[in-house]
Parts: structure tokens; sequence; C-alpha cells
């Protein structure tokens, strides 16, 4: 009788748990199959004429490129805050380049300046639970962290959003906005071995403590940044320690104390006030942000569709980067509205050698075809590392930066920030850097034939890489929706 009920037990167990499996699979996928559209009255805020600027805006800008300067601006922004910081990212690691930006963060919290910060909660709540430092750091009076989205074993809808904005702002005076992450893989050159090449730009509000000062796309960024500080699905995270952590709460502190010292010994030419600003950027006609919805289930393309308009109207180019491509047939078609309008139409992504995210090159193997039928001349790139970039050259005159890659992921399902810039000198200087990476790039035929770039190093695939790729390029389809 006993070995009976046992075996009732576990045979009941056993479908518990096959029942939950299935449960999460269907949770995590079927909210998304079908995806929006922008409704007419929501269009009607979109209208892409605001981008244009007629005289000299309050803002001036940069391109981060190098990821040395990504990192040293950050240090020097965070170091020059006076009352206020902002900061938003996917994921906040606990390696060495984000120990100097938080030591530098509670550094400005000890001089008064307000902290507010907010991370992912899957990809930032696996990296920073594990670091007693964030604990350091919410235990100050001035700093609050906070995770968008938790995910839930109960909701397995809840998996798929996903905070994908990156930024800092300071104060009312400074931004910086793009696609890296908070870690090495981004920021500095610590790991080489390990690193990632990308884009940001920076914004400098000329008209900072003036009544103009609020004509500065930093208050945009600001607004949209309270919106989701504000939602209901944004929680407070840190404010209690576990015990697990308690007695390292005091060596972490020091850490963070002696590595704000040691940056200020060392790095006196970053960690100083003494920056011009002015001479670092160029003017622009208009900044502006443009966002996704902010809940976590599919959403209405906002983002897409005024890209889209903006392509639309171009007039000689439009030049797209994006680390990868995964398009259905709605972006499909939008992009085969370019075909034989314009003397130039690129696309410049990673090969899928050195592309680092698996999943969407698995889906540019099978999809390849279908992206080169959009009349796009397709580059891929070749580079010692993986790029991150995201960015569309329109005309001479518009720029457009930030987080988004153009993958349906971004598209549908994340959080996203992108900054559309009205200026010609800001232009060129996309353009050069966009140009630079070309350059590491093949370019691809209509039939996907390399027709040129045979002096760029491709490396070689790995043996078990292309045999993996034969099946994930396939099974990935039926989930394509999500990547």
């Amino acid at each position: 009788m006993l070995a009976r009920n046992k075996k009732k037990i576990i045979k009941t167990i056993i479908i518990l748990l096959i029942l939950y499996v299935i449960y999460m699979i269907l949770g995590a996928t079927l909210p998304f199959v079908s995806h929006k559209e922008v409704s007419d009255s929501v269009k009607e805020t979109l209208d892409v004429n605001r981008f244009y600027g007629d005289g000299v805006s309050v803002d001036r800008a940069a391109v981060v490129e190098d990821s040395d300067e990504a990192l040293d601006i950050r240090l020097r922004m965070l170091n020059d805050a006076k009352e206020k910081i902002i900061m938003s990212s996917f994921s906040f690691k606990t390696d060495r380049s984000s120990r100097e930006i938080f030591a530098t963060v509670l550094a400005a919290a000890d001089r008064g300046v307000k902290v507010e910060i907010i991370a992912d909660g899957l990809s930032a709540g696996i990296d920073m639970k594990r670091d007693p430092m964030y604990y350091v750091l919410a235990a100050h009076d001035n700093i609050t962290i906070k995770y968008y989205n938790l995910f839930s074993l109960l909701e397995p809808w809840s998996f798929n959003g996903r905070l994908h904005d990156k930024y800092v702002i300071i104060d009312d005076r400074m931004l910086i906005l793009g696609g890296r992450n908070t870690s090495n893989y981004f920021l500095g050159t610590y790991i080489t071995k390990v690193l990632s090449y990308d884009r940001d730009i920076f914004v400098y509000n000329t008209a900072a403590g003036t009544d103009r000062s609020v004509e500065s796309v930093i208050h945009e960024v600001e607004e949209y940044f309270y919106t989701l500080w504000n939602y209901k699905d944004s929680k407070v995270v840190f404010d209690k320690v576990p015990l697990s952590r308690k007695s390292k709460i005091a060596s972490a502190k020091n850490m963070l104390e002696e590595t704000y010292q040691n940056l200020l010994a060392a790095r006196s030419d970053i960690m100083s006030e003494d920056f011009d600003y002015m001479a670092y950027t160029v003017k622009t006609n208009k900044i502006t942000l443009i966002t996704n919805p902010i809940h976590i289930m599919s959403k209405e393309p906002y983002i897409w569709y005024q890209i889209n308009e903006l392509m639309q109207k171009a007039k000689e180019r439009v030049i797209i980067q994006t680390p990868y491509v995964v398009l259905n047939k709605t972006m499909e078609n939008d992009l085969s509205k370019l075909k034989g309008k314009l003397k130039q139409f690129d696309i410049l992504i990673n090969s899928i050698e050195v592309g680092d995210n698996y999943m969407a090159s698995s889906d540019y193997i099978f999809n390849k075809q279908d992206v080169l039928d959009t009349g796009a001349t397709i580059y891929e790139f070749a580079g010692e590392h993986s790029m991150h970039d995201k960015s569309v050259l329109i005309d001479d005159d518009i720029s457009i930066i930030g987080s988004y890659n153009f993958d349906m992921r971004s598209v549908y399902l994340d959080t996203e920030t992108m900054l559309v810039v009205h200026g010609e000198e800001f232009n060129k200087e996309l353009e050069s850097v966009m140009n630079s990476m070309k350059e590491q790039s093949y370019e691809l035929d209509n039939k996907g034939e390399y027709v040129a770039g045979e002096d760029v190093a491709l490396p070689e695939l790995p043996w078990w890489k292309k045999i993996a790729f034969r099946v994930t390029s396939v099974l990935f389809q039926i989930i394509r929706y999500l990547l």
C-alpha cells in the first residue's frame, strides 16, 4: 500500500511539473504571437515634422564611438554632477568599469547629489544581486535603485517585458544615450578579448540653468524616465540587506571609496571640472526623443513607425546600422518601399562570424534572402569584435542613435530610446564613424555573394557552430517573433 501511494505521489508530481512547464512555455510565447499596429489616434501625435528645427537648438551633440572614451565621458559627467544623477540600463555588472562608475556615483551622493537608478528586473537583477556594492549604494540617503518588471515564475508572460534603455542624465546639463550597457564589455578596454563596439550620443544643454533650459531634449528624456520610475511594475530594490550580505557591506563601501580616490589620483585628466563641452560637441537644429510604450506586453511599434516615416521622406539616402536584422512582413514591406527610390540604401550588420547574438544570427541565416530582397545593399561587419551600434542616417541632415535594434524584440517587446538629431554637422560626424565600420565589412550582392571587402579578414566559424547553425536557424523560426 505504501509503495502504491508513493508511486501515486511521484506520478502526480511529474504530471504537475509537466503542466507547469507547458504553462510556462505557452504563457511566455502565445501572448506575443500577434503583432500590433500603431493606432490612428496615436499616429496623430507622432508627426515626423516635429523632428525638424529652423534655428540653432540649445542642444549640442557629439558621437561617442570609442570604448575608452565612453567610460571616460561617463566618469567625467558623474564627477561633474551638482544636483541630480539619473541612470538607466538594461544591465549593470559587477566588474571594474561598473565599480569605477558607482564609486563616482557614491562620491556624488556624499556631496548631496540625488541619484536615481533603474535597471531591467531580469538581466540586471541576475547580475546586481550578487554584489554587496549595490546594497552600499541603496543604503545612502541620496540613492534609490529600482528594477523594472521583476520576472515572476507565476506570470511567464512577464519574461518578455524588458527595459532596454541605456542613458545617464546629469542635472539639466548633460545626457549620454545609446546602446552601451554598464560593463567591461562596452566600457573601457580592461578586457580586450571580450569587447563589443558600440555607440552613444552625448548631449550638452547650452541653456542649462536658464529659462530656455526646458527646450533641451534632456527634459524629454527625464520626463520619460519618471514615467518608468513611477510605473506600477518598477519596484525599489536593495533597500533591505540580507544576512548573507551584511558582513560584506563594510568592505564593499571601503572598496568604492578607495576606487574613487584612486581615480582622482590616477585619472585627474577626466576627474576634473575643467573640460570644454562646447568644443567637444557640434551644434544641432533640434534633438527629439522617441520611445516605445512602457507596459510589459506586446507593444504598438511607436519607434518603428516614426523611423519608417522619416526613411520614407528621404530624398537621397538611408543608411542603417544595426547588430541584428530580424524582420516580419510589415518591416520587410516598409523597407522594400525604399527600393529603387534612393541613390543609396545600405544596411550594415554583423556577419555571423563576429555577431554575439546567436539566436539573431541563426535567424539571419534562414531569412537572409528576405533581407536582401528589401533592395538594400547589405554590408556584413567583420571587425575584431562584435558590433552593437544602432544608428540611422537619412539624407544629410537627420541622424538617429539609441538602443533600438532592427529586430522584432525592439519593435514590439522592449522599452527603447532613440534620439533623432536634425543637423548637418552631426550627420557628417555620424557618417564618418559609420563609414569607418563599413570599411571593415563585406558587401553582398542581391544573392548574398561577397562582391567587395576581400581584403577584410573574416574569422573562421568553429566546426561545431557551423553544425549548430544548421539546426537552430530552422528551429528558432518557431519563436522568431520573440527575437
